[in-house]
């Protein structure tokens, strides 16, 4: 017990020392950080801006920094990276990339969206830039439903990459629209046998979910709503325990704007593992931060063309955002 105190010590203090080095050099560097919400705790606590997809990319279109730090993944980087075309983007590690980006490759989906020529594309904003400038709409859990309403009812609609998203907005529009077959495994990793399990160890809970898990666990959610909504759910509801579906960096937001209130991650099917994590966002560390923003790499390096094509859809969604 006395050498696990004496090593959290000591992480503390590393921990301590580096956010105090990396306030020092955005000051000096005239640099600014973006965080999502399923970053690991000590960086949501350096972040000048934290929160989700949409929340973020809104950030990035007003700050005057001359250097964008994005603590997230690899097409928030870019996205950042697209609307401030002229500033130095950087990303902790390049290697944080999108299990459901990856799930929708620029080629085939050129290929999907050729047999539905007549359609509007609307792409869910975790998706690479290349898909992007496939794109005549890009939305985030956030406004997806308003995005898809703003689009006329006699037009076709083809939704990527998301079809668990997809098939929900379905549900919520009644839009019958072409979905695109990806998915994020960590939202698709909770098991429904063990939430069931856990609903009934704690009935006063109340289960919440993002709306990029299957249906099955979307079907007995008291509340879906992306990670600002399940944020902002919690705070004004009235329960006292919640079962929390989405990605358990949020877990840690939502206990410091509720310390009163419980907070329990949904179980997923590995028993190896207590709750869904993102091993992309995992690989950004408060180390790796503060040596990307003194050293100012890796940095998002993006064909001015493709962000240009990239730019159109992006703004199209912001200014009905």
């Amino acid at each position: 017990m006395k050498f696990q105190a004496f090593n959290k010590n000591i992480r503390n203090k590393n921990t301590e020392v580096l956010s105090k080095n990396i306030e020092k050099l955005k000051r000096e560097k005239n640099a600014v950080i973006l965080a999502h919400y399923y970053q690991e705790e000590a960086i949501q606590q350096v972040a000048d801006f934290l929160g989700d997809s949409l929340y973020l990319a809104q950030q990035a279109a007003k700050v005057d920094n001359d250097i964008i730090v994005f603590a997230g993944v690899h097409f928030m980087a870019e996205t950042a990276k697209i609307i401030n075309p002229t500033k130095k983007v950087l990303l902790p590690d390049l290697k944080a990339g999108c299990s459901l980006a990856d799930s929708c490759p620029p080629d085939d989906f050129a290929a999907f969206k050729a047999k539905h020529s007549d359609a509007i594309v609307v792409s869910y904003i975790n998706c690479s830039a290349e898909v992007k400038t496939l794109s005549d709409l890009v939305c985030t859990s956030s406004n997806a439903k308003k995005i898809i309403e703003s689009i006329p009812k006699e037009k076709k609609i083809i939704f990527a990459p998301d079809k668990n998203l997809g098939a929900y907005l379905i549900k919520e529009t009644g839009r019958n629209m072409t979905l695109w077959d990806g998915s994020c495994i960590v939202h698709e990793a909770f098991s429904f046998e063990k939430i069931l399990s856990l609903v009934k160890n704690y009935p006063k809970a109340k289960f919440i979910a993002h709306p990029e898990s299957e249906s099955l666990i979307l079907d007995i959610a008291h509340f879906i709503g992306s990670t600002s909504e399940l944020l902002n759910f919690v705070q004004k509801d009235d329960a006292t325990e919640f079962i929390i579906a989405t990605e358990a960096g949020i877990l840690f937001e939502m206990q410091k704007r509720c310390p009163e209130k419980t907070f329990i991650p949904a179980p997923i099917e590995d028993d190896t593992c207590a709750c869904s994590e993102c091993a992309f966002m995992k690989l950004n560390t408060l180390e790796k931060l503060y040596n990307c923003l003194n050293e100012e790499t890796p940095e998002i390096q993006l064909n001015s063309k493709l962000m240009d094509a990239a730019r159109v859809p992006i703004n199209r969604m912001l200014e009905l955002s």
